[in-house]
């Protein structure tokens, strides 16, 4: 299997070594920047391109689309184009999204629009958890992510790489990110309240911080905060359910649950992961999900997220910028 990686960026390269981890098969990348080229060539002895016709010519099977947000649509539709199965990774774009699933279908295409956090392994335990019922229904919840911008990327320039950018912003991609994996435990989302604002004195022309209330189709409602403005990264979820509540921290390494039929507390440890320096997230979550993905394209299993539900948590990401900008509660039309 011929798999051409684009875009060899932080993303780019963690998708590199999963592959190769994987041994996936003959793997080759394309960036425009020289320089991450030479870098993925010394660092993983993957042939690459600065030119991306002269990629194409090498006929590969399947492509991974690891660019900044704002191309993902443009390269998936590409390799919709030319029969090739594809993984994209998390979109803030809708542009374009109708015509790719559109193609998709025709088409037969495995297409995987990442849902990385559906991997993780406390999520996993939350899911199961919230599905069991024995805790009864989630009545209510808060969940808080920040990160500060100049340290997301901290071997380049803060304003220089695609979260210092208005369209592509690091809240803007990071609310849909999560949507991800709430909407998958919690529900569909049926209206939503939302701000956002610059709040900070960082050098970008970008909203920093969203504060957003979600209503769910179950009645269920949670807070949701995203900033990049937490001098220290902060992962915080808390969920009240009928007969209990489920917390997790990320620098725990575990959820904890209270259960008020026993009047006690239960640890979910998660295994022990590799974290590579400069990242936060441990490489085993994202090793599996191309692993799901492969095995997708193999005909061994299903691909758990479609492009119509990436289309659909962008919608709440859109009515979520409504209501800031309209000073409403909007309701999620899907």
């Amino acid at each position: 299997m011929k798999i051409l990686i684009v875009g060899l960026g932080s993303m780019g390269k963690r998708r590199v070594r999963n592959l190769q981890h994987l041994k996936a098969g003959e793997i080759f990348g394309y960036d425009p920047r020289p320089d991450r080229c030479r870098e993925s060539e010394e660092r993983y002895g993957i042939q690459t391109f600065s030119d991306f016709e002269r990629a194409m010519s090498l006929s590969p099977d399947i492509m991974i689309v690891s660019t900044p947000p704002d191309l993902h649509t443009h390269y998936a539709l590409i390799a919709a184009r030319n029969n090739l199965h594809f993984f994209t990774e998390a979109s803030v774009i809708d542009d374009g999204m109708d015509e790719l699933i559109a193609l998709c279908d025709e088409k037969n295409i495995v297409a995987a629009p990442s849902c990385t956090m559906r991997f993780n392994p406390s999520v996993r335990v939350i899911k199961d958890l919230v599905d069991g019922g024995a805790l009864g229904r989630v009545l209510t919840g808060s969940y808080h992510l920040g990160i500060y911008l100049p340290d997301w990327h901290p071997w380049e320039d803060y304003r220089s790489f695609y979260a210092a950018k208005k369209d592509t912003g690091g809240c803007r991609e990071m609310v849909p990110f999560e949507l991800v994996w709430l909407i998958w435990v919690m529900g569909k989302v049926v209206t939503v309240s939302g701000f956002k604002s610059k709040l900070s004195d960082l050098d970008v022309d970008v909203d920093d911080a969203y504060q957003i209330l979600l209503r769910f189709e179950s009645g269920a409602f949670l807070s949701l905060a995203v900033d990049i403005l937490a001098r220290v990264f902060c992962f915080n979820c808390r969920l009240v359910l009928e007969k209990g509540l489920i917390d997790w921290a990320w620098n725990d390494k575990k959820v904890r649950v209270y259960s008020s039929d026993n009047g006690g507390w239960r640890e979910y440890p998660e295994p022990a992961g590799l974290v590579l320096d400069g990242y936060v997230a441990a490489e085993e979550m994202y090793i599996e999900e191309l692993k799901c993905f492969l095995d997708a394209v193999r005909g061994k299993g299903q691909w758990p997220y479609t492009l119509r539900e990436d289309r659909d948590i962008l919608k709440v990401l859109y009515a979520s910028e409504r209501s800031s900008d309209e000073g409403t509660h909007i309701k999620v039309q899907q």
